[in-house]
C-alpha cells in the first residue's frame, strides 16, 4: 500500500534530505514542496496542499536566529502561526504531522541533558516562535503531531558550521571558535532517517503522539566539533584556537547549554540517532564533504 507523504520547506538542507531518504522507501509517494512552491503563513494553501497526505513533514521554518531578533513578529508568523495551519489543516484531513523544532526552546542554564517534557523558557525571540509552533501541534493535534527538536544541523544542502570550518580552513591559518556552547552536532540526513522511521512508526500507531529530541547523543562544543571536523578532514586541529562567546557579540543571544535528552525513543520503537563523534566521520565521506577537505588541505 503507497503512502503519500508532505514534505514542507523541501528546499532547505533538512527537507531535501527528508526527500532522499523517503525515495528509499517503495511504500511512500512523496511531494516535495519549497518555500516558493508552498508559503505557510497562508491558510488556504496550507489546507489544499495537505488534501490527500496521510504524513505532513514540516521543515519549512524561519531559520535566521539574529533576523528574528529584530523582527520578532514575521519569524512568529512563519514558526508559529504557519505551524499552526499545517496543524489545522492535519487535524481536518487525518494527516499526522511531523514538525522539526530546536532547543532554542529551553533557557540554555542546565547542567544535565534537557528532558522532553522539561519546562520551557526560550531566551531569544526565535526560540519564542519555535515554542509557538510547538504548542499549536500539541493544542491541535494530541494524538497525531509530534514535535521533533533537533540543534547544531550540518549538512551537504546548505550553510552551517561544518562547511563554514572547511571553507575557511582554505582562507586562514588560524580559525577562533566558541568554547563555551554546548551542544550535539546531528547531521541532517540523520536526523531524516529518524523523521522518516517514525512517520511509519506513527502510521502504523506504535509511536504515541507528542515531543521527542532529534539531535546526535553524547555532547561537545564549537570548539570542539571544529577541531574534530578538521582532524577528520586531515588537517591540523591545533589551527583550531577556543575562544567565549563575548569575543562574538551576536543580536541574539544564544544558550550556553543545548544539550537534548532522548528518554521518547522506547515508546516509538525508532532508535536514538548515533553519537555525535560516530555521525561526522560517515558525513565527511559524501562527496560533498570530501571534497571540500580536500580543497582545503590543498590550499596549505
Amino acid at each position: 500500500m503507497t503512502t503519500n507523504w508532505l514534505v514542507t520547506g523541501a528546499g532547505g538542507m533538512l527537507g531535501r534530505d527528508v526527500l532522499t531518504e523517503l525515495a528509499a522507501d517503495r511504500g511512500a509517494d512523496v511531494t516535495g514542496l519549497t518555500r516558493h512552491q508552498l508559503d505557510i503563513t497562508d491558510r488556504a494553501a496550507v489546507r489544499a496542499a495537505v488534501d490527500g497526505h496521510r504524513v505532513v513533514v514540516n521543515c519549512a521554518a524561519w531559520t535566521d536566529v539574529d533576523a528574528a531578533e529584530r523582527a520578532e513578529e514575521a519569524a512568529t508568523a512563519v514558526n508559529g502561526t504557519g505551524v499552526r495551519h499545517l496543524a489545522r489543516a492535519c487535524a481536518d484531513s487525518g494527516a499526522v504531522l511531523l514538525h522539526v523544532s530546536t532547543d532554542y526552546v529551553f533557557p540554555g542554564d542546565a547542567e544535565d541533558p534537557y528532558a522532553e517534557g522539561a519546562p520551557t523558557a526560550p531566551v531569544n525571540a526565535y526560540g519564542r516562535s519555535k515554542l509557538a509552533g510547538e504548542r499549536a501541534v500539541a493544542e491541535l493535534l494530541p494524538d497525531t503531531g509530534y514535535t521533533v527538536r533537533t540543534a547544531w544541523l550540518y549538512g551537504t544542502h546548505g550553510r552551517d558550521f561544518v562547511t563554514t570550518m572547511l571553507e575557511l580552513a582554505r582562507r586562514r591559518e588560524t580559525i577562533e571558535v566558541v568554547a563555551d556552547q554546548h551542544g550535539q552536532p546531528t547531521w541532517s540526513r540523520a536526523l531524516a532517517r529518524q523523521l522518516a522511521a517514525l512517520g511509519r512508526a506513527a502510521l502504523a500507531r506504535r509511536a504515541p503522539a507528542g515531543v521527542y529530541h532529534g539531535t546526535a547523543t553524547g555532547r561537545t562544543t564549537w570548539y570542539g566539533l571544529a577541531r574534530e571536523t578538521f582532524r577528520l578532514g586531515g588537517l591540523d586541529p591545533e589551527r583550531i584556537l577556543p575562544v567565549g562567546s563575548v569575543a562574538f557579540p551576536r543580536p541574539a543571544r544564544r544558550p550556553a547549554f543545548g544539550v537534548l535528552g532522548h528518554d521518547g525513543w522506547p515508546r516509538t520503537g525508532v532508535p536514538p540517532q548515533p553519537r555525535w563523534d560516530a555521525q561526522l566521520p560517515e558525513a565527511l565521506n559524501t562527496p560533498a564533504f570530501a571534497a571540500l577537505a580536500a580543497a582545503a588541505r590543498t590550499s596549505g
